[in-house]
């Protein structure tokens, strides 16, 4: 029953003051952006799914999604982070060693 309850709320997050601005429209892909301290903000063309590949409807075309863990709205953002005392960069602080491989395997003198 709660899960009805929590559906029935319109409880929208605040975006960032840019999330609607251009950056990923239609045809061109998705583009998600982590904000310092905040959520991920979802732009342009992508299907958000569960983990059993049902599709989640974001009622919108950018979303912003939880990175604290502590939204009510779960993927979604309700801005609970700000109460929370959440604290993330927006970049990573250091490169993944993947992504570190990849790029060496691509040079040429590789």
């Amino acid at each position: 029953m709660l899960g009805d309850v929590s559906r029935s709320l319109s409880v929208e997050p605040d975006l960032p003051e840019d999330a609607g601005e251009p950056g990923g429209g239609q045809g061109e892909g998705a583009t998600i952006t982590p904000y310092r301290d905040g959520p991920l903000i979802v732009r342009g063309d992508f299907r958000l799914l569960d983990q059993d590949g049902n599709e989640i409807d974001p009622g919108r075309e950018t979303i912003a999604l939880c990175r604290c863990g502590k939204s009510g709205i779960k993927p979604f953002c309700d801005g609970t982070h700000k109460r929370s005392g959440f604290s993330a960069p927006s970049a990573p602080s250091r490169p993944r060693p993947a992504a570190q491989l990849l790029r060496e395997g691509r040079r040429p003198d590789a």
